[in-house]
């Protein structure tokens, strides 16, 4: 019986799979390789690059025209800057995947003595000239992980793929494939020994082309969804497979995550599979805080992330100018799509990164759920009116907590209505550049008797009534796209000559035939 997998390559009769190389140009590969190219194949984590590559150096290898080898050189992330050891740790799992992938023992016969002639700056490329004059067919050389690799490790390692390019394939291998998280040009490496940066670009500068792995799409999403049901009868409606799109937009990893817990929850194979059944296992997934997810949340306390993520978060007022390297580092991470415009990559991702920002606030946080449900309703003024006190009276403190100190009015906000929601409700989030707001969309209980309530955040800009004039034109278009009639705009201000007299009220305002609840902090 076939599963969703989580861990590890692909193995097609074991897991539901959508073919790695179908997600790639796969042609374009093939071409750079019969013209003898070395060029790069990047995607974030746990997206399939290593299955892909697998796959790649077994089909080559059937062909008999090539004689290709997949080595993970992450081990020799160890050694960090002594090169000797980082190079000997290569050569050794070179060794090991010619011997299981090619039944070729000749490196492992040659790379002892090469290296203790040569040292790690030659040895390299000593036994890759050496082992590619023996092969009776052109040598296709993947290294997977290249980005473990740290400073002069790294530089060395391209330098020596580098130095043996000009004797391709009579005396070095036709191809070589590096495969990591960014793309090599991204790379700034500091060298200890140059007590420099070099650039990737520099160390590496024969490389022809960069690939990147994309996502499912939604074709793929579907269908890879569908093979489960091929397989047990158990189906899945309409609106859960929109859902698991909606939520991962084909970020495989956690399609396949959000998949595999449903499935694991739900045996009874009749019970067809419904958009609330992958609600609740999107929530066991972003508690759990899998290994993925984990080092997702890793990554915000990088400056390079923070730079880009804090304006998102904000909202921002479209005038901010990102840095392209920043942009491009953290579309390499997944964690932002660039198209069609800067936004975080998915509904999942956008619920992790704030919950992960908050976490330590909101557990803090001294309020109880059941202050606020009455009838099994969530009262939202009471809930609003209750943080408007408390933002009044800690903000300053609890504000300071914060990283990400531009964005500490919305998260602590955020931080307050997750303390609460969380026992019998969900928060869905909508922010990003240029939007001038963010807009959060709390639904407490289920099925008939589910409840939806928007709260929209801005931030003061000059005068009051504008800002409460484009906060409502704003907050009555998400209403009415989120089919509620409850909204509460909140406008935070942060001017340090308004006293909190002036900050703090809250009215009535008529939009159209809406409602809406105007809360000054």
């Amino acid at each position: 019986m076939r599963f969703f997998n989580t861990a590890g390559p692909i193995k097609p009769d074991k897991h539901y799979h959508i073919s790695p190389l179908e997600r790639v140009d796969r042609d374009e590969i093939f071409r750079l390789i019969e013209r003898e190219r070395y060029f790069v194949l990047h995607a974030p984590r746990q997206t399939g690059k290593t299955s892909a590559l697998i796959a790649l150096r077994d089909e080559l290898n059937a062909t008999e025209q090539y004689r290709a080898v997949y080595v993970n050189v992450e081990s020799a992330q160890a050694a960090r800057e002594d090169v000797n050891s980082a190079v000997q740790t290569i050569l050794s799992r070179l060794a090991s995947a010619a011997k299981s992938g090619l039944n070729d023992s000749f490196v492992d016969e040659i790379w002892p003595q090469i290296l203790n002639k040569s040292g790690g700056y030659d040895a390299l490329h000593e036994v890759l000239q050496q082992w590619s004059a023996s092969s009776p067919v052109p040598l296709v050389l993947m290294i997977d992980e290249i980005d473990a690799l740290i400073g002069d490790s790294l530089i060395s390692v391209l330098r020596q793929l580098r130095s043996g390019y000009i004797d391709r394939p009579e005396h070095f291998p036709q191809t070589v494939i590096l495969c990591g998280i960014r793309d090599v040009r991204d790379y700034r490496i500091h060298s200890s020994a140059e007590k420099a940066i070099i650039t990737g670009g520099s160390a590496f500068n024969i490389k022809a082309k960069s690939l990147r792995l994309g996502d499912f799409d939604e074709g793929e999403t579907r269908a890879l969804l569908e093979q489960h049901t091929e397989d047990t009868g158990q189906a899945w409606s309409g609106d859960a497979l929109a859902e698991v799109w909606r939520a991962t937009r084909g970020q495989p990893w956690l399609v396949n995550a959000l998949a595999a817990e449903v499935i694991d929850t739900i045996t009874n194979r009749s019970h067809t599979i419904e958009a609330d059944d992958i609600f609740s296992a999107r929530e066991v997934l972003i508690r759990r805080r899998d290994t993925h997810l984990d080092q997702l949340a890793d990554k915000l306390r990088e400056d390079r992330v923070k730079r880009v993520i804090e304006p998102l978060l904000s909202g921002g007022s479209g005038g901010e100018v990102l840095r392209v390297d920043d942009l491009q580092y953290t579309h390499d991470l997944g964690l932002v799509r660039l198209e069609p415009k800067v936004e975080i990559a998915n509904e999942i991702y956008r619920e992790i990164i704030p919950r992960e920002l908050i976490f330590s606030t909101a557990v803090m946080l001294p309020y109880e759920t059941v202050w606020f449900v009455e009838n099994g309703r969530l009262v939202m003024a009471r809930l609003l009116e209750a943080f408007q006190g408390f933002f009044r009276e800690h903000s300053e403190h609890w504000i300071r907590r914060f990283d990400y100190q531009e964005a500490g009015p919305q998260l602590l906000l955020q931080a307050f209505m997750q303390r609460v929601v969380n026992a019998g409700g969900r928060i869905e989030r909508e922010y990003g550049i240029g939007r001038g707001r963010t807009d959060l969309l709390v639904v407490w209980g289920q099925g008939s008797g589910m409840q939806k309530a928007v709260i929209e955040c801005k931030l003061r800009r000059g005068g009051l009534e504008r800002t409460v004039r484009e906060g409502l034109a704003q907050i009555a278009k998400y209403m009415d796209g989120c089919g509620t009639g409850e909204g509460h705009l909140v406008i935070f201000d942060r001017s340090e000559k308004r006293t909190w007299k002036e900050k703090i009220f809250s009215r009535e305002e008529t939009v159209g035939e809406r409602c809406v609840t105007v809360w000054g902090m």
